[in-house]
């Protein structure tokens, strides 16, 4: 789909790859990254982000559904580098020690 040219009210896409909610600096990736996990609609994502409104959360979810693909890709190497990471031998000491603080 060419997307071209489209302009996403309530959104700033002044930096590529990198859009937010127009004059609240919030991440559009934030609310994606919610909807794709928790499955959250435009409304419950509203209840959870009162400062946002459902215009602004339905420019975001429609900046997700023209750039779906790309996203996606986003999502999927953001996590695998969470998971690696959290695998680092410095992360889990940090871990095990915060275990064992709650026991």
């Amino acid at each position: 789909m060419a997307t071209a040219g489209v302009a996403y009210e309530h959104l700033d896409c002044s930096v590529a790859g990198r859009p937010v909610i127009a004059g609240k600096q919030f991440k559009v990736m934030h609310l994606i990254r919610e909807h794709v996990a928790y499955g959250w609609s435009a409304e419950e994502l509203a209840l959870n982000h009162p400062q946002l409104t459902l215009g602004e959360i339905y420019s975001a979810l429609a900046y997700y559904a023209d750039h779906r693909e790309e996203l996606d890709r986003e999502l999927s190497t953001s996590e695998a580098e969470a998971e690696r990471q959290h695998a680092e031998p410095r992360h889990r000491r940090v871990a095990d020690r915060l275990k064992r603080r709650r026991a």
